[in-house]
């Protein structure tokens, strides 16, 4: 590798670095001080080179108008985030974190459908910046202009960023809320308006990230969800609520992406490695290293990771006489849906659908409730299960009935080992690490074509001949759900499930009686893992072929959406979620254009009439009735 590739390529890290970092400071910020785990920060620097572009095209493309179009958009992005505040995120402070990232991922649906209906769905490439539109020599290579300009725009707004929070009294506060939140409302000052000001200047910097992209990549539907996996990535590697850390990671992850391009393929020991394909993924292969090294990032501090404050979870407790009646009752009635449902054979499809997410929710909410576990990644032990089922049937010519029972064992696989480290870490961090994971395996079945099929996937998976018709299938998948739902509901309401409950509440004091946290929670990792993977090899033989989108990120998100409609504080919790989320998806899908938007919310509606959740709402308001009677 020659000096000059290897300079330009540095220079190329640095201005990804600035893109990385506009892009995650903001979260950061907002993180630090009202510790909401944004997901729609993504949708905000989405909007941002949306905006943007539009500006632009109005204005004109002078300097004036280039530049002007870039302020502009900013402010109009942080004024939007004001708005949400105010409208929505001031009312969920004081929930659960997870029913605030709930609903911010509500704003995520609604952003992209309001972008999709604004500016349609093409790709939108604005111009380039004026006087910038060139390139500079560098050792007899040429290096764009523009990507120069933002080697020192990343700096300058980091050192615009230190001067306010040290010379400032609003920065001042910005710090103290950071370490204290609770003892600077002691102390007089309106926290409301704090935080209503820290996540306006928050989205307006990720707006200013996404209107400075606007000259070397187009504006497209699918910069939310890559924006906020970025950004997510930055902060936690540099530490949550730390800005020089956001730097620090951005530079390090944005040099080794450069590094790896640089490399391009390497012949080792008669095979080709290509370091070029590592750029889909080193950043989580990044973050995964350094959460094991340093589980509160390079720069981050225990005060800035606290869990918000709220109400202690009521312990499980088993069905009482009526909801087994009920149970019963809709037993009864799946099992005679193939018959009456004869004259709508859509409707058996659909319920193996809603069957296939109640496991996948409530292997989930095995680990997320009980055992206080909070996942990103769970899908990667779905799509294990998928590939495994897949590939024992594809490469190794067995039948399907053996497939779909051995399948699950590489999920299992997965789980023992990632789950090794993940209960090390708790809360975001832990959750971080799961997403991680989750991404390296999607990566690795995105592009080992040999063996996964790559982009394509395996196709051609289909059941045996007596599982031929949907009904019989159907009962399949109604016994395997069914048993598996009951075998986690009766594991967590033995010794093993009151011991994982006890290590979440109190990890001190569980640990002071003799019970080993580590084990139990690992234990239970692999156990969800490998009923998730049961649901994953389900899906596939349901499907009749299976793809990389199966372990992506937005299955996890609709794994985590499913138990958070449900609520995480009771058993039937992810049963109800995952069959109210799976119907309305379905629902809503065929019938609204907009059905993101639609869906989004209503996610905010239940979010906000059902803050328990649906199934946690109910039982409290039966409770309330027995007690009033």
């Amino acid at each position: 590798m020659s000096v000059d590739a290897l300079l330009v390529q540095f220079l190329n890290g640095l201005a990804g670095a600035s893109t990385l970092f506009l892009l995650a400071v903001g979260l950061s910020l907002i993180f630090g001080v009202t510790r909401i785990v944004n997901f729609a920060h993504g949708s905000f620097y989405m909007l941002g080179i949306y905006i943007a572009y539009s500006l632009t095209a109005r204005i004109g493309g002078s300097v004036l108008g280039f530049w002007g179009s870039v302020v502009l958009a900013a402010l109009a992005v942080g004024l939007l985030g004001v708005i949400v505040e105010c409208l929505l995120l001031r009312r969920i402070y004081r929930a659960p974190e997870l029913f605030q990232l709930l609903a911010t991922f509500a704003l995520v649906l609604i952003a992209r459908d309001a972008a999709l209906a604004i500016w349609g769905p093409e790709d939108l490439l604005g111009p380039r910046a004026p006087g910038l539109k060139g390139a500079v020599e560098i050792l007899g290579r040429q290096f764009p202009q523009y990507d120069l300009a933002l080697i020192f725009i990343g700096p300058a707004v980091l050192g615009a960023l230190w001067w306010m929070l040290t010379r400032t009294r609003f920065g001042v506060l910005i710090r103290a809320a950071t370490e204290d939140r609770e003892m600077v409302g002691a102390l007089g000052v309106n926290q409301a308006w704090l935080f209503t000001a820290v996540f306006g200047l928050g989205t307006l910097l990720a707006g200013l990230g996404g209107a400075l992209q606007g000259p070397r990549e187009p504006a497209n539907l699918g910069l939310d969800l890559m924006g906020i996996g970025d950004a997510f990535v930055v902060v936690v590697v540099g530490g949550m609520g730390s800005i020089p850390g956001a730097f620090l990671a951005a530079l390090i992850i944005a040099e080794i992406k450069a590094l790896c391009i640089a490399i391009g393929t390497v012949h080792v020991f008669g095979f080709d490695f290509s370091f070029s394909k590592l750029t889909l993924v080193v950043e989580f292969l990044v973050m995964a290293v350094v959460l094991i090294w340093k589980p509160l990032g390079l720069l981050g501090k225990p005060s800035a990771a606290s869990r918000n404050s709220s109400a202690v979870e009521a312990p499980l407790a088993p069905p009482d006489k009526a909801a087994k009646i009920f149970g019963y009752a809709v037993l009864v009635l799946l099992l005679l849906l193939p018959v009456v449902g004869q004259m709508f054979p859509y409707a058996v499809v659909l319920m193996i659908d809603i069957l296939v997410a109640v496991l996948f929710a409530a292997s989930l909410h095995f680990i997320m409730g009980p055992g206080g576990m909070h996942s990103f990644g769970h899908a990667a032990y779905f799509g294990l299960g998928a590939y495994g089922a897949g590939l024992l049937m594809k490469q190794f010519s067995m039948p399907m009935e053996a497939a779909l029972g051995l399948g699950p064992l590489l999920a299992a696989a997965g789980a023992l080992l990632f789950g090794w480290f993940c209960v090390r870490l708790s809360g975001v961090y832990l959750a971080m690490l799961t997403l991680a994971f989750a991404q390296i395996v999607w990566s690795i079945a995105f592009q080992w074509d040999e063996v996964t099929g790559g982009s394509n996937g395996i196709i051609g998976l289909w059941p045996a001949e007596w599982l031929n018709q949907k009904a019989a299938y159907y009962y399949l998948t109604l016994a395997l759900t069914v048993g598996g739902v009951l075998f986690l509901w009766r594991v967590l309401l033995a010794p093993f499930g009151y011991a994982l409950r006890a290590g979440r509440d109190s990890p001190l004091r569980a640990d002071a009686i003799g019970i080993n946290v580590f084990n139990y929670q690992w234990m239970a990792f692999v156990l969800a893992g490998t009923v998730c993977g049961v649901a994953g090899s389900l899906f596939a033989f349901s499907k009749g072929t299976i793809a990389p989108d199966v372990i992506h990120v937005g299955r996890s998100i609709d794994g985590l959406v499913m138990v958070l409609l449900g609520g995480v504080q009771t058993l039937a919790g992810p049963v109800v979620g995952a069959a109210l989320f799976t119907w309305l998806q379905d629902a809503v899908a065929r019938e609204f254009q907009y059905w993101r938007a639609a869906l989004g919310v209503a996610i905010l509606l239940l979010v906000m009439v059902f803050p328990l959740g649906v199934a946690g709402s109910v039982k409290r308001l039966l409770r309330r009735r027995e007690v009033a009677a």
